[in-house]
């Protein structure tokens, strides 16, 4: 059987990222793989992290802010008695103490950051201010002021392994940096801190059980690995679905909003949700009202082609 055209190709692959290499060369190897130039990626893990790793293949690719928009978990080791110029413990050490508070206080002060915080972005991170990645600054060896920005901690469970090292599990909103919530943690408790391992272990609905690994995949045939990506559709599997008649679906492809209640649909203003015809997944749209107050659904991103195959 002959490789299928790589711009045929479309579909979410997670990845189970290993440790030692970037996001970036993660997808160049996906890239060769699968034998398609349209790969990206979504929620940079850095080198040292390892785990899920949802990678975008084809049409796919258009998908990547919405899947930025999901939530995360994590486990990450953290050391007390250090702070280092990365909040990791990969980078140049700051301070270091032998002075660890005792478990009931660790535990504690853990506990706090549960609910909706805010965070200072690291200086070694992929948010860009002017136009620049901050990582690129810093390792200019120059630093620029960086806004604090609101997340959300759903949950923290944490165990301690060493006196001075604790197991953390994380649950997320999107944006949060582990390496910086360790910082966070540790400057409460007035040791300092760093994150000495991570994993991610799920994002939005994936998690490691859904990941396969590079090694795996250069183990494989072409064939094979073209049996392994996901739908597109299921990244979206948790927004409310619209069922649009075959008329509709030439309006959704030409961007023309559709009215709520010739569908007999009542969404809320501003929900997302996916729009399919038949068993097919066609756009995702969102619910508002146009310039007349009338309720409509209004396609914002396209994804099943159709006749209009050459628009992008």
């Amino acid at each position: 059987m002959g490789r299928r055209k790589p711009d045929t190709i479309s579909g979410v692959l997670i990845i189970n990222k290993h440790a030692g290499v970037t996001s970036h060369r993660i997808i160049s190897s996906v890239r060769k793989l699968f034998d398609t130039s349209r790969v990206g990626h979504t929620g940079t893990l850095d080198p040292m992290a390892t785990g899920v790793l949802p990678v975008l293949l084809g049409r796919a690719a258009k998908a990547s802010d919405y899947l930025m928009m999901h939530d995360k978990e994590y486990i990450c080791e953290m050391k007390l008695g250090l702070t280092t110029d990365t909040e990791d413990v990969t980078g140049e050490i700051l301070s270091q103490t032998d002075i660890i508070p005792d478990e009931e206080t660790v535990l504690s002060a853990c506990a706090s950051f549960v609910g909706k915080i805010e965070q200072i972005p690291p200086m070694y991170s992929a948010v860009k201010v002017d136009g620049r990645k901050l990582v690129d600054i810093a390792r200019e060896g120059g630093e620029v002021e960086r806004k604090p920005r609101p997340v959300e901690i759903y949950e923290i469970d944490v165990h301690k392994v060493t006196d001075d090292v604790y197991s953390m599990r994380v649950a997320c909103s999107k944006g949060t940096y582990i390496r910086t919530l360790c910082s966070d943690i540790g400057k409460k408790l007035g040791c300092g801190a760093a994150m000495q391992s991570l994993v991610r272990t799920k994002t939005g609905q994936f998690t490691l059980d859904d990941c396969v690994t590079v090694e795996q995949l250069d183990n494989m045939t072409f064939e094979e690995r073209l049996t392994l990506p996901k739908t597109v559709e299921s990244l979206f599997t948790d927004l409310p679905e619209v069922n649009i008649p075959d008329y509709y679906v030439k309006l959704v492809r030409g961007g023309t909003n559709l009215f709520q209640k010739k569908l007999k649909a009542d969404f809320e203003d501003g929900t997302l949700l996916r729009i399919r015809n038949r068993d097919e997944f066609i756009a995702l749209g969102r619910a508002g009202t146009d310039e007349n107050g009338k309720a409509v659904i209004r396609p914002e991103k396209l994804f099943s082609l159709g006749e209009q195959s050459a628009e992008e």
